[in-house]
């Protein structure tokens, strides 16, 4: 059965963009995950889409007690596609739902606490590391300034899958 929305908490606001432009692509409604309490019947089925904070996607385990989740979107600083079975591990989340992860940006001006001391020490063990892999480079490059990689091509995986699953099936 086809899902009846998608469902995210977002952080800095890349996730909601994400949300966002899955909407336009997929036609189902977006709701914040507050939104959702509120205006969705609990069991829904839904695409939950969480910001990535140490390989775990926030909020998923609320979302999947109270709705039914066909998919996960993980948005976070690594390249899309990456870390699929460290964030499936950390979240807990089943093999038999589809994971995707999707690059946001950062916004170092929304920062607090302890996320802003491990960022910052982040950012500086990277630049002194004389080596650096290719990865390194570009996670040394985005920590070092604001950015946004929010784009449609980055969903090109959930909307094959999503194509794929119910379109096909209508």
């Amino acid at each position: 059965m086809k899902p009846s929305a998608i469902v995210y908490v977002s952080n800095t606001g890349h996730t909601r963009q994400y949300a966002l432009l899955l909407e336009k692509e997929s036609g189902l409604p977006v709701y914040s995950y507050d939104e959702a309490i509120s205006g969705l019947p609990g069991g829904s089925r839904i695409i939950y889409m969480g910001w990535i904070h140490a390989s775990h996607v926030k909020g998923y385990s609320g979302a999947a007690k109270r709705f039914s989740v066909c998919a996960v979107c993980g948005v976070g600083l690594c390249d899309t596609g990456t870390l699929i079975p460290e964030v499936r591990k950390a979240t807990s989340i089943p093999e038999d739902i589809p994971l995707f992860t999707l690059q946001g940006g950062f916004d170092r001006s929304k920062l607090k606490g302890v996320d802003k001391l491990m960022i910052t020490m982040l950012t500086k063990g990277l630049a002194s590391q004389k080596q650096r892999s290719d990865q390194d480079e570009r996670m040394l490059e985005l920590l070092s300034k604001d950015a946004n990689y929010v784009s449609t091509e980055n969903l090109a995986g959930i909307l094959q899958w999503y194509i794929s699953v119910f379109k096909m099936g209508d």
